[in-house]
């Protein structure tokens, strides 16, 4: 007998201002039919620092719909359509990366064209971070996507683990063990909208039954500890109680930035 696809069934996020910002520069997206949702942090002043991130998450989010991957069956996946015999059968795994790949470059574009419409250099202007995923259908995996230093947690078995790399001067560093004092830790190697390229982080995970996925700012990963990260998330609370509490554990550690956390459970 065919075991059912596993699936996100529950999604929630919590956006906060915090306590020492007077705005809200993050933003969050959540689209249960696409199987997406997504952070983004937004930099360049306030105004400028939320258009980015609300524009990116939208031209993102409007792409992804037109590529119409609810559409791809999976069933039909690796098949022939029979209504078009030449047509070339891929595999869901690579139609949603290129749509992904696409969206993403679409929403840097749109920002980039912003910028230079408003007399801005290269790698000056408004800005975010990006990351995200994006589920296949199917197949009882996601695809990770990002840009920036935003995070994606993976909560299994009592084990938090960072799925993605932070793009930052200070990650570099670190890993190159260049001498000298330590670059400071929000300084990006790329964004959305400040160049005319960039080249997102994609990669595919598989998943299990009672995974529960983090998605968050650098508001919460930059100041609560990782272990208190994971004591949050092991407690038997709804994932929107979840949300308040790691805002709540943030404001803890005296966060001096927007706060934004993303929950995702799989069944």
């Amino acid at each position: 007998m065919t075991q059912p696809a596993l699936r996100l069934t529950e999604i929630h996020g919590l956006s906060d201002t915090g306590d020492v910002r007077r705005h809200n520069e993050d933003d969050f997206l959540i689209d249960p039919a696409l199987g997406l949702a997504a952070v983004a942090d937004g930099m360049g002043g306030h105004q400028a620092g939320e258009v980015a991130s609300a524009g990116a998450l939208s031209a993102l989010h409007a792409s992804l719909r037109e590529a119409r991957l609810c559409d791809a069956h999976p069933a039909r996946a690796t098949g022939v359509d029979a209504d078009d015999p030449d047509a070339t059968a891929v595999n869901p795994r690579w139609r949603h990366t290129t749509a992904l790949l696409q969206a993403i470059q679409h929403a840097n574009a749109k920002l980039y064209a912003e910028n230079r419409a408003r007399g801005h250099a290269d790698g000056a202007g408004m800005g975010c971070t990006l990351t995200g995923f994006l589920e296949l259908p199917g197949m009882d995996a996601l695809l990770l996507f990002h840009v920036g230093d935003s995070r994606l947690y993976r909560y299994r078995d009592g084990e938090l683990a960072q799925l993605t790399r932070d793009q930052t001067a200070y990650q570099l560093a670190l890993e190159s063990g260049a001498p000298g004092g330590l670059p400071p830790h929000n300084l990006l190697l790329q964004a959305v909208g400040p160049a005319a390229s960039l080249t997102p982080d994609i990669s595919l995970h598989a998943l299990q039954t009672g995974d529960l996925l983090l998605l968050c700012s650098d508001g919460l990963h930059g100041w609560a500890p990782h272990a208190e990260l994971a004591q949050v998330l092991a407690l038997p609370l709804p994932l929107t109680s979840l949300c308040g509490e790691l805002i709540a554990l943030a404001k803890h550690h005296s966060s001096r930035d927007n706060i934004t956390t993303l929950l995702a459970r799989c069944m």
